[in-house]
């Protein structure tokens, strides 16, 4: 029997019957043992493929992992990051979507109240002229007039609101948030310069009332005249700070027939025993005083409301902002 012609491996061939030569030929056995797991024989200590001692390729190749991993690992880092995105800006999108609709139905609330104290105001002006013009300086400040002009601030403020809100203009929610913001600081301001300067406006507003009471009862003054009648008749008062005032109006001892305890035709010529004797002004201050908690409630409520709808403008606008920035 003869070695192989390779020195690679120890393989001894059997005997066969009829002493024929089954040997591989030359290469054949090689290529097929280093496919079945290396070089075949005692050398390699492998048998088809059953390794029991790697080579130093087989060491150095099962150590070294792939390139291809890093950028598989890579590809899912972008695509788990994508994913908090994607959910950070449908939780966005869903926060925008409530802060939307709320700031809409407020809005509309506040479109529909402008409507009504508009309403309001018209009718008065229709049905009783300017009505509670009291001041001779002012004969434009009547409540007629007053809730015209508030009413009209207020629907269009309402209005660009809704608009605002419901188109998610960038534009209209900014507008309405410096318009609602400047009104809230000119109340603010009056109210605080109200109270910094209260006896001095005590003052100026007793003298003004004496002037427009030689208003009363002349042509084209009738919302002047039929204020004085209802504040005489319903707070049971006359004149200004006395029923003294009204003779310097008539140049004699009269007043209107509104200060007299039972009222009659020309009953304002009796007697001073027949007229209410307190002043209007204090009366009216008195009751004020009396009610002043059922008017800082509606003082606050009407701040509230402000207040309300500046944060939920200001809310959607930052939102919208976010999601034009960051879910575009």
């Amino acid at each position: 029997m003869r070695r192989s012609s390779t020195d690679e491996s120890t393989y001894h061939r059997s005997p066969s019957l009829d002493s024929k030569d089954y040997s591989f030929p030359n290469g054949t056995f090689r290529r097929y043992s280093s496919m079945y797991g290396g070089q075949f024989g005692a050398a390699s200590n492998s048998f088809f493929g059953f390794h029991t001692n790697p080579g130093p390729k087989a060491t150095k190749a099962k150590y070294t992992s792939p390139k291809g991993n890093k950028y598989v690992v890579f590809y899912l880092d972008l695509s788990f990051i994508f994913l908090l995105e994607l959910k950070r800006c449908s939780m966005a999108r869903n926060c925008l979507q409530c802060i939307k609709y709320l700031m809409f139905v407020f809005n509309l609330l506040f479109w529909l109240g402008g409507c009504g104290i508009l309403g309001v105001g018209i009718w008065l002006a229709v049905t009783q002229g300017n009505f509670a013009t009291l001041s001779s300086s002012f004969p434009s400040l009547s409540a007629a007039n007053l809730l015209i002009v508030t009413g009209t601030f207020v629907m269009i403020i309402g209005f660009v609101g809704c608009i605002g809100a419901i188109k998610e203009n960038k534009c209209l929610l900014l507008s309405f948030f410096i318009m609602l913001l400047i009104i809230f600081l000119l109340e603010l301001t009056v109210v605080i310069l109200f109270f910094v300067y209260t006896d001095k406006i005590d003052k100026y507003a007793q003298q003004d009332l004496k002037k427009g009471l030689h208003l009363y009862g002349t042509d084209g003054n009738i919302g002047l005249t039929n204020a004085w009648s209802i504040i005489q008749t319903d707070f049971r008062c006359c004149g200004v700070s006395n029923y003294t005032d009204w003779f310097e109006v008539y140049n004699t001892t009269r007043v209107p027939d509104s200060c007299c305890l039972e009222f009659s035709e020309n009953c304002g010529l009796h007697s001073p025993g027949t007229w209410w004797k307190a002043p209007c002004y204090e009366t009216v201050k008195i009751w004020l005083q009396e009610n002043l908690l059922a008017v800082g409630i509606f003082g606050l409520c009407t701040a509230m409301v402000q207040i309300l709808g500046l944060t939920f403008a200001m809310t959607m606008y930052c939102q919208v902002v976010k999601a034009d920035t960051y879910c575009a």
